[in-house]
């Protein structure tokens, strides 16, 4: 009987986070705040004793909780659209750290925030030099933003007075063997010339078309559900070529 209990307890659980991350809308783990991070362990914790707790006088408490404790998640998301005082308290604010190649010490002791997470964040977006930063931002997420100075940016096309051409985004017209109607749509194409160009790439069943792409010059990439290729999990594995092949 307790494992009928868990079961029907875990369901409840996984729909209701499934409900209720759907209603607060999506975010990237990292670019997620202290305050969110902390809140979504919580979350996930109140749906753990929910699904796992087989004493069912309890159950209703647990689902109680996870809705109230969802309702006082959106409802500070909502005040933090409409606030900017409170959403800085919520979500915290974006921190100086560096300016015009000088740390500053003090905003950094306010963000319990030292030396060395500094230089290895910087040195993850390549920058080894704090003369070349005119700005680097600790954003709320813990991220760190580097603008650097002018003369330190790489040189640009425009910089260099060459002129480019518009690049839109790709399009997916064809994955998992089904084809994307809307997206054909939206670029004025048909499913017929779609079709048209599988089969000039020697495609019979659109099921043998793991993933179709429409780039924005009009080109299409197709990869196939089952390519020709040997099996490589690990480079170390494949024999260098040798030098005849080299040439």
């Amino acid at each position: 009987m307790a494992y009928i209990e868990v079961m029907v307890q875990t369901l409840l659980a996984f729909s209701a986070i499934l409900f209720y991350t759907r209603l607060l809308g999506k975010q990237q783990v990292g670019q997620l705040t202290f305050f969110e991070y902390v809140n979504g362990i919580t979350f996930g914790s109140i749906a753990a004793v929910l699904a796992t707790d087989v004493e069912p006088s309890r159950s209703l408490y647990h689902f109680l909780g996870l809705t109230l404790f969802a309702a006082l998640t959106y409802l500070a998301g909502f005040v933090s659209l409409r606030s900017r005082k409170l959403r800085k308290i919520i979500a915290g604010e974006a921190t100086i750290v560096v300016h015009n190649g000088k740390i500053l010490e003090e905003n950094m002791k306010k963000m319990h925030y030292n030396i060395d997470e500094l230089l290895m964040q910087l040195r993850e977006k390549d920058v080894f030099d704090l003369q070349n930063i005119e700005y680097a931002v600790l954003e709320p997420d813990g991220s760190l933003s580097v603008d650097l100075k002018s003369q330190a940016k790489p040189v640009t096309r425009r910089d260099m007075g060459i002129s480019t051409e518009y690049e839109g985004l790709p399009v997916e017209v064809v994955m998992d063997g089904a084809i994307i109607h809307q997206n054909l749509q939206q670029v004025g194409l048909d499913e017929q010339w779609l079709r048209g160009e599988l089969q000039k790439r020697g495609v019979k069943d659109i099921n043998e078309v793991d993933l179709a792409v429409l780039s924005s010059r009009g080109d299409l990439f197709v990869d196939f559900s089952q390519d020709d290729l040997q099996s490589v999990t690990d480079i170390s594995d494949n024999p260098e070529p040798s030098q005849k092949n080299k040439h």
